[in-house]
């Protein structure tokens, strides 16, 4: 009979949950930091919210949580399948994730090269220097995120992972998963609250 323990332990490596916990105190200190700015200039705030699009930020933020779905989808296929179709499956689902991680960071590309042709930049006002900084800390960490999920899906092309041996594929849904959510916070932060 084997030995089962009471309680689960987190998905993916301990070294994961670090990453997670310093990313977010890093990003909560920022949250924090903007929110006393934001105290004390109200008004600027407000009026420099209006010149993001809320409509970008919403499809983001839909994009971001489809392609966590995806590697939701793409895990469930390693410990439902057998190697060869797990293999194929994973491999496809990790494939829709990355492309969308990819449609992500265009559409940011995009919406912060339009601030700049706009002049709008750091040293702009206090608002739009944390909503740089915020923004291009969160892209750079979708970059990374994709970058990691490219290697999860070599190694499930190679069958890597099965049904008793998948943790590193958790490792790095967990950090994709931690970008999503990092998102879902930074979104109605800066493009909404008022």
């Amino acid at each position: 009979m084997v030995k089962t323990s009471k309680y689960n332990s987190p998905p993916g490596d301990f070294g994961i949950w670090l990453v997670v916990y310093i990313e977010l105190i890093t990003f909560g200190l920022l949250f924090v930091g903007y929110a006393f700015a934001r105290a004390g200039e109200i008004e600027i705030f407000n009026q420099s919210q209006l010149l993001l699009d809320q409509k970008l930020g919403f499809i983001n933020t839909l994009i971001l949580l489809t392609s966590s779905y995806f590697v939701v989808k793409a895990l469930e296929a390693v410990k439902i399948f057998d190697a060869e179709a797990a293999s194929e499956k994973a491999s496809r689902w990790l494939m829709y994730a990355m492309s969308l991680g990819a449609l992500f960071l265009v559409i940011k590309i995009l919406e912060i090269s339009d601030k700049y042709s706009q002049g709008i930049n750091l040293s702009t006002n206090t608002f739009f220097m944390f909503y740089i900084i915020l923004i291009v800390f969160h892209f750079l960490h979708v970059v990374l995120g994709m970058i990691i999920l490219f290697n999860v899906r070599q190694n499930v092309k190679a069958q890597m992972y099965s049904k008793d041996n998948f943790k590193g594929m958790e490792t790095g849904g967990v950090y994709w998963h931690l970008v999503d959510l990092l998102w879902i916070i930074l979104f109605p932060l800066v493009y909404i609250m008022r």
